[in-house]
């Protein structure tokens, strides 16, 4: 048990470092690079690099040391150390991979702009999964999903708005047209990025609910229930066109796991009806917490 909680902590630790490698290389290799004003704290470093020349992961770790205090107090001590972690090992790699990519990998600006965004969406989709963070306002985005039903890429995306306006007053060394045009690619950036971490939070807590027409309901309904230990309802019915009575089975399961279901059905009745349906949210026991 112990050998186990320590391998799955690894795990966690090694897939967070991954999640901040994607987004590391998307801002360095494919926003800084073209002077794009992204979202984030590391937008706030971009902006700052863009107008002073101080490195992006100085200011992304400064800003964040703040941020990380609100984290340990309403997130828990488990988060804070996720997310002390995830501050220090990104602003470590923003600071290493600024200097050795020097220019863009892409040199199409717009190109980069939705490259940037959907590495950093995918890179913060693996780290959400995990229960870490990067800081600054992904953190603003789950102490409100916490207590609320509402999207985490939706909270990230009203907060990075004002961030990525802001670059307008600050970039002076600008000209007001290519201000505009930082603050434009900022914004396809961040879409982009929300729309790409929605996807991926949103595929691996979709549900699906399954209902079952078979002879073979009891069989079928205890493997369900011991083999994938999901809930299973078991309803009478009748069928209208044979005016037969029938037992018919409802389960909810992961999406991911609807596969699982299915091997069970075909191996004990391969002639079994069944429909499957997406659902918006599935709350309770082995699935979502009902929150406030």
């Amino acid at each position: 048990m112990v050998l186990r909680t320590i391998i799955d902590n690894v795990r966690t630790y090694v897939v967070i470092a991954f999640g901040l490698l994607v987004i590391s290389i998307a801002w360095t290799a494919f926003l800084l690079p073209h002077q794009i004003s992204g979202s984030g704290v590391s937008g706030i470093g971009a902006i700052v690099f863009y107008a002073t020349g101080i490195p992006m992961g100085y200011t992304y770790f400064a800003i964040n040391v703040v941020l990380i205090i609100i984290a340990l107090k309403i997130l828990g001590k488990n988060f804070g150390i996720l997310t002390i972690y995830g501050v220090a090992l990104s602003a470590t790699m923003l600071t290493i991979l600024q200097p050795l990519i020097p220019s863009a990998v892409v040199q199409e600006k717009f190109m980069s702009a939705i490259i940037g965004g959907m590495l950093c969406g995918v890179g913060l989709g693996i780290i959400f999964t995990r229960g870490g963070s990067t800081g600054g306002t992904d953190i603003i985005a789950l102490i409100i999903n916490k207590y609320r039903n509402i999207s985490p890429g939706r909270i990230i995306l009203y907060c990075d708005v004002v961030i990525i306006c802001s670059s307008y007053v600050v970039l002076t060394n600008l000209e007001s047209a290519q201000r505009v045009e930082s603050m434009v690619y900022g914004f396809v950036t961040m879409a982009i990025q929300a729309y790409t971490l929605d996807t991926i939070l949103t595929g691996n807590r979709q549900s699906v609910q399954i209902i079952i027409f078979s002879r073979h309901y009891d069989k079928i309904a205890d493997q369900i229930t011991s083999r994938m230990h999901r809930g299973v309802t078991v309803l009478d019915g009748t069928g209208w066109y044979s005016k037969e009575n029938q037992k018919v089975i409802i389960t909810l399961v992961r999406k991911n796991e609807s596969s699982d279901v299915y091997r069970i059905i075909r191996s004990i009745d391969d002639k079994a009806f069944i429909t499957v349906a997406n659902v918006m949210g599935v709350y309770g026991k082995g699935f979502e917490e009902l929150k406030k």
